[in-house]
Parts: structure tokens; C-alpha cells; sequence
């Protein structure tokens, strides 16, 4: 069956390109947003210690807040490149500001692909001086925008909604190197509300630690990770507290699709941790819990090795729970079956309906840790085979 995607809605001031420039294969692999106007930006980068050189550019880039071009390539990340790779990511922003005729600080440069190799430089040259013929506000540019931006995806991410008069458009792309904190993969929203460079950053900071703070694949910080939001204001001012609603909804739904299309991934888990004594003891557990290896794998086999659960609340040495107090639910509130040390000395756990639950393609699951009043939600998905098929021959 086809998969089905969100409706798409083109946000009046912004044109799009998605072309192939032939760096690696014949997808496409290089894309463009413009806004008409100068457009107030906000942004937050990976936190991994070493940086890509269009991550580095962009942060000079953005300090002003504002920005109105963005660019990016897929298949080489560019990073780990030297002195090299950073004047070919301020190049990509000064080829593309010829094209658009606007200054090279207005661009905001992003890689994505295979680590510690030179771009072709002469290809991306070409496809940035190709843009102005290439450029369009279609629905059909934005979705080519949204297949050049992937590496290993299987199908492109996006979200829209209406807010008053104003639209808001989130594109994405992630599959794999997912554990990100403080943004991830590259995530892109544009807007035509009119909002200020610090209501925006303040904003997209509560938007991202709700969405993509919260979801892990395999546990590894891209070197490349950036979400940026661009406002070019045309539509007026719009009520904030319902942006920042629709803002959620959208990168949550972005995330959640991120974490489906992980690589080789066959199941989508949410997780929810709750009763613990503070925010940060839910989610350090919530982690513990997503990331093992045990978990997941036990998931993808539909395997109710409950004690994997058990193990994963215990390593997190700084907030202790009492096995008297944990339960853990397979499934939802009205249907789910709870695992704790009191149902299992009456005898009233089923594995095989815990098993018959797991070979689900989505997998909720809720952790009860105590008696306090703090929870967090996070999601994951499976290991399977083909995600080391996919990561023992990436680059041959």
C-alpha cells in the first residue's frame, strides 16, 4: 500500500528547489528555501563537540536573527573537512546570495550525508547558480525540497497547519545517528505569522524539548543537527499562544515520523515514565528505558521479557526506585496488562497476550516508578538486522 502523506499548503512568500547535482547517486540531493523578505529566524544546533562547518556558518549566520535563504545539500555532511570545509560552506552561502540577490549573511548553509569528505564543490557551484530557473512556490517544489534534503529516509516528512491567516510549514529529515539534545537532524518550519527574533528562539526552545528532545533511534549526536524557524511577517500578527499549539503538534508529529522511518526500524514505541520525584528523574529513566538494546530488541521480536524493563529503571544509579513501587503496562490504560511484583505473585500476568501486544507496529508502553507527580514521554523505535546491514556499509 502507498504511504500516505499530510497535505501540503504552500506559505505565501517562500519558493523551493529540490534538484539532482549528481553528488553521490541520481536522487535529488540539493535544496533551496527563499523567502521574498527578510524573515526574523531563530535556531538551536547540535551539541555535539564537533561540528560541521555549515552548523559553525549558520551560527554566525543566525545571530542576528534574521535570515532569508536556506541551503542545503544532502550525501556529504561536510564535516570533519578543515579550514577547506569551511570555505565551502560560506561559498554555498555567497553563490546562493548572487542568485537571490541578497547578502551572503542572509543564508543560512546545511549538510547532511557521510562524514570526513569534501563536497564536490563545482556541482554544488552549478546548482546554486541554477537557482533562480529552478525556483517555484508549488506544492510540488516544496515536496522536491523535502526528497533532497533525505539520506538514508525512506519517504520525505512534513506538516502544515493554519493558524488565523497564517500558515506554518515543518519539512524534515532523520532515519538515523538519533539521540540528539538540544535539536536534531535538519528540521525546517517557515512561517508567514509575524513574530519576533526572541519570541521565536524562546519559542522554538519549549517546541523542540517537547518534540525532538524526545525521541532516540541508536543513541549517537548528528555532528550536523539544525532546526530553524523562518517568520517573513506577511500575514500580520497571529494569537501566539495557538502558534505555539500548532508549532507542538507539528514537530511532534515530525518527530514521531523520524523515529518511524529509523533505519531499519519496524515499530514506533511511545514511551511514558511516570510517579517519579522530578522531571529529570522521568526522563533519565524514559532514556535508560528507549535506548537499551535489550528493550528494543526484545520489542522487535515480540518478546515479553519484561525484566529487560526492570534492568533499564535500575541503571540509572542516581534516582533509585523501589521494585515495590514500579509497574510496567504494555499497552493502553483500558486494555494494557501491568507487570509489578504484587500480579505476578498472584499469578495474574499473561505473557502471551504481552507478546501478542509487542507484535504491534506501535507499541505503547507506561513505567510507573513511584508516587510522585512528574512524567515524561519519549519515543523510539525498534533494533532490527537491517539497521546494521544499513550502518556496516554506508560509505561503500
Amino acid at each position: 500500500m502507498a504511504k500516505e502523506y499530510p497535505a501540503l499548503k504552500s506559505v505565501p512568500g517562500f519558493s523551493w528547489l529540490g534538484i539532482n547535482l549528481g553528488i553521490k547517486d541520481e536522487t535529488p540531493d540539493f535544496g533551496v528555501i527563499a523567502s521574498d523578505c527578510k524573515c526574523s529566524a531563530a535556531g538551536v544546533f547540535t551539541r555535539n563537540n564537533i561540528q560541521g562547518a555549515p552548523v559553525i556558518i549558520g551560527r554566525e549566520h543566525i545571530q542576528d536573527g534574521q535570515l532569508q535563504a536556506i541551503v542545503v545539500n544532502s550525501k556529504i555532511a561536510n564535516v570533519a573537512t578543515g579550514q577547506s570545509g569551511i570555505e565551502d560552506a560560506k561559498n554555498m552561502c555567497r553563490w546562493t546570495a548572487s542568485s537571490l540577490g541578497i547578502a551572503p549573511e542572509q543564508v543560512l548553509p546545511s549538510s547532511t550525508g557521510v562524514i570526513g569528505k569534501r563536497l564536490p564543490i563545482g556541482k554544488i557551484q552549478a546548482g546554486c547558480e541554477s537557482i533562480p530557473e529552478n525556483l517555484g512556490s508549488s506544492t510540488g517544489h516544496i515536496e522536491s525540497f523535502a526528497r533532497a534534503i533525505m539520506t538514508t529516509d525512506t519517504n520525505p516528512k512534513w506538516g502544515c497547519e493554519s493558524i488565523g491567516n497564517a500558515t506554518l510549514l515543518g519539512i524534515a529529515k532523520g532515519a538515523g545517528m538519533i539521540e540528539p539534545d538540544m535539536a536534531t537532524m535538519l528540521s525546517y518550519f517557515v512561517t508567514d505569522a509575524s513574530l519576533s527574533h526572541d519570541l521565536l528562539q524562546k519559542m522554538l526552545h519549549r517546541v523542540v524539548n517537547k518534540s525532538f528532545n524526545r525521541i532516540s533511534i541508536d543513541t549517537d549526536t548528528s555532528t550536523s543537527d539544525t532546526v530553524i524557524v523562518l517568520a517573513n511577517g506577511l500575514a500580520g500578527e497571529e494569537d501566539t499562544e495557538k502558534f505555539e499549539e500548532a508549532f507542538t503538534r507539528i514537530a511532534v508529529n515530525l518527530a514521531k515520523d523520524i523515529v518511524r522511518d529509523g533505519e531499519g526500524s519496524k515499530k514506533l514505541i511511545e514511551l511514558t515514565v511516570s510517579g517519579a520525584e522530578s522531571q529529570q528523574m522521568a526522563l533519565q529513566i524514559a532514556k535508560s528505558i528507549i535506548n537499551s538494546p535489550l528493550v528494543k530488541t526484545a520489542i522487535h521480536g515480540a518478546d515479553p521479557n519484561w525484566g529487560r524493563f526492570v534492568m533499564a529503571v535500575g541503571k540509572v544509579f542516581k534516582y533509585p526506585v523501589l521494585l515495590d513501587e514500579l509497574s510496567i503496562r504494555f499497552g493502553s490504560e483500558s486494555q494494557g496488562m501491568t507487570v509489578n511484583v504484587h500480579n505476578l505473585e498472584s499469578g495474574s500476568v499473561n505473557l502471551d497476550t504481552i507478546s501478542k501486544y509487542l507484535q504491534n507496529n506501535e507499541i505503547q508502553l507506561k513505567v510507573i516508578v513511584g508516587k510522585g507527580g512528574f512524567a515524561e514521554t519519549v519515543w523510539g523505535c525498534d533494533l532490527t538486522k537491517e539497521y546494521i546491514e544499513i550502518n556496516s556499509f554506508y560509505t561503500t
